[in-house]
């Protein structure tokens, strides 16, 4: 059945954007309203005068609180739309219902002693200004944290703590001056701009291919720039009042991504659809070095960062490399060794924003086991803001590891004081074929002994206009276009435009945890064309998982910031960002690396033309080689568990 990007989104960033748990019939409102000073529609004035819609949730004490503050785009009126149809008088009409997970959250945060501040981001709901993606963090988020500092019911201390929307603005947010106490960024990619080798500017680009999904997110999200909107300077109370009948939320018709996502010129998605389109018309022609990435919120490595954080990530989200990157880099980095100590992080094998905890865990078809904790995600988080925001120490640092990692496969938390883990080693896999690595039914290998001086390289045919097709992988906001999550790849490792290269069974299990580096030296007869690379757990039985998979555009092999085209008959080596997993491949499961050009509607085509993809309605075919030889040796390494080594094939 086939689910509209609109109905995931409100799934995924209501019911997770509040930190809040499945809903229950409990009124959380009518709780509030008895325990806690409720004060809805406080318009934060800005530097600039623009006022921010902020609702606060603070405990009946005269003793002063810490706040937990979140800020983000999405719906936090009180009173929302229902979806469904009731009847009254015998006449239907959508009705309204409370935001009950805004309330759970604000709820439960009273309860331990905090006071709750929700805001919207300028531009959005009821919040005045223009709406730009991580457009005014820096500048927002110092205003308010001076605002909420000088509130005679705060001690001072502020925690933040959100998931994807809610989590991203925080990381530039870190750097300023009067940064926060302590934050909690959950699946937070998307305010990742450029740190390491990692060059995403927001999960944006990746490889210097655009990845899809915000096509899809902006048109569900984004409120148009003609909308209606309350008057400049409305009252509280008048704001109040209207917020009961108007909550803002745009409408978006449902559209069949598999259908919307094929459409060329790529820069013409959103207008093919009538859909909300400046943002997405501003970005799509960015380049991945244009300077406006860096003039916006996004947190690149050349700045500080002031903040101890308890940073979570999963396996299959839409970024992890880049988020470990960035775990590193704050430990190493940050110029106040307070701030460098204290970073903790778990990595959870699940998707985007789930962070819950199951006895059996599935994540797309494979079964992750019980990933449950010993303690609820949510306690072991309050107990970290406790530990700075409150006085006095508590058992934080002693029940928690550094990182807490999950690892699929033994499907079993491990524990580590570093990312990868220090008792790893690098281990190499060389690609290896007798010219016909052509689909799982070819020659291809992977083997640990250096190839030998001649080059036999495999070709295949990528054809833009029939690409491989998405079959899981870690992201989000596909609709019924792709599906996230570990999946049998065997239907795709059947096309003859897949090469598949593919160790013997192993006769001992093999731990493969931390960054995987990718070598391929390749060759094609187009100017610029894509190369993707994929990691495969081969069961016994034939079936193949996704671990992870990466991307990268030829004409960036050189870096960002310059466009490097092919000349057909050349070979160029290109080394693909890193990915990074903590698998446990059994005895008797082979090690599988995928190889082609697309993969789609994950990331958008490349026409192989050499021109500005994304005002292109035409492209060619290329006809594209990868080499394995002494001279060229593609190649895959691998950080694998010490306790693994040496590692044995049958």
């Amino acid at each position: 059945m086939r689910k509209s990007v609109t109905f995931l989104l409100s799934v995924l960033f209501i019911a997770l954007s509040f930190n809040a748990e499945a809903q229950s019939d409990t009124d959380y409102f009518q709780k509030l309203e008895d325990s806690a000073v409720v004060e809805e529609m406080v318009m934060v004035p800005m530097r600039d005068g623009v006022r921010l819609a902020t609702h606060i949730y603070r405990p009946k004490t005269d003793k002063p609180v810490p706040i937990i503050f979140s800020r983000h785009p999405y719906n936090i009126n009180r009173w929302v739309k229902s979806g469904e149809k009731k009847k009254f008088g015998g006449v239907p009409q959508i009705v309204a219902e409370k935001n009950m997970g805004l309330a759970r959250a604000a709820y439960e945060a009273v309860q331990r002693g905090y006071a709750y501040v929700v805001q919207n981001e300028r531009g959005r709901y009821f919040s005045e200004g223009e709406w730009q993606i991580l457009g005014y963090p820096l500048t927002d988020a110092s205003d308010m944290y001076e605002w909420m500092r000088e509130r005679e019911w705060s001690n001072g201390k502020i925690g933040l703590w959100g998931c994807s929307s809610s989590a991203e603005w925080q990381l530039a947010a870190a750097s300023i001056d009067n940064a926060a106490d302590a934050m909690v960024p959950m699946g937070y990619g998307a305010g990742v701009g450029t740190v390491g080798e990692y060059h995403e500017q927001g999960n944006w680009y990746r490889g210097g291919v655009f990845q899809t999904l915000f096509a899809s997110w902006l048109y569900s999200v984004e409120q148009d720039e003609n909308r209606p909107r309350p008057p400049k300077g409305a009252s509280r109370e008048d704001l109040q009042r209207i917020a009961r009948y108007y909550d803002l939320q745009p409408m978006s018709p449902p559209v069949n991504w598999t259908d919307a996502y094929r459409h060329l010129p790529l820069k013409d998605i959103l207008n093919n659809l009538h859909g909300k389109k400046h943002i997405f018309n501003d970005m799509i022609t960015r380049k991945p070095d244009d300077p406006a990435w860096y003039e916006g919120g996004l947190y690149h490595d050349t700045m500080d960062f002031n903040v101890p954080s308890f940073w979570f990530v999963s396996w299959y989200d839409i970024a992890v490399s880049p988020n470990l990157a960035v775990f590193n880099h704050v430990r190493n980095t940050a110029s106040d060794p307070e701030v460098r100590e204290n970073q903790y992080m778990v990595i959870a094998p699940t998707l985007h924003c789930d962070f819950s905890g199951q006895k059996k865990t599935v994540v797309g078809e494979r079964n992750m086991g019980d990933t449950r904790w010993k303690h609820e995600t949510k306690e072991i988080i309050y107990d970290w803001f406790d530990l700075w925001l409150k006085e006095g120490e508590n058992e934080f640092k002693k029940q928690n590891p550094r990182v807490r990692y999950y690892t699929m496969g033994s499907n079993e938390w491990q524990s580590a004081e570093t990312w990868p883990p220090q008792n790893t080693e690098e281990v190499t896999f060389y690609l290896e074929s007798g010219g016909n690595a052509n689909s799982l039914h070819g020659d291809g290998t992977l083997q640990m002994e250096q190839p030998g001086s001649n080059d036999q390289p495999d070709q295949f045919v990528y054809d833009p206009m029939n690409p491989v097709p998405t079959h899981g992988g870690g992201f989000c906001c596909a609709g019924e276009a792709a599906e996230p999550g570990s999946r049998d790849q065997r239907k795709v490792e059947a096309r003859n435009d897949v090469l598949v290269y593919t160790s013997e069974p192993l006769e001992e299990g093999v731990e493969v945890t931390g960054f995987i580096e990718t070598t391929l030296y390749v060759s094609s007869d187009a100017r610029d064309t894509d190369f993707t690379v994929k990691l495969v757990d081969v069961y016994p039985d034939g079936t193949a998982y996704n671990l992870k998979n990466t991307i990268q555009r030829a004409r960036y092999r050189e870096g960002y910031d310059k466009e490097v085209f092919m000349e057909d008959g050349e070979v160029y080596e290109i080394g693909l960002t890193p990915m990074a997993t903590s698998n446990y491949f059994k005895e008797g499961h082979r090690i599988r690396i995928e190889i082609s050009s697309s993969n789609f509607p994950r990331f958008a085509r490349n026409l192989n033309t050499g021109g500005d993809t994304y005002d292109e309605k035409e492209g060619v075919v290329a006809r594209n080689e990868i080499h394995h030889s002494s001279k060229y040796p593609s190649k895959i390494t691998f950080s694998v568990k010490t306790g693994s080594l040496p590692i044995q094939v049958k």
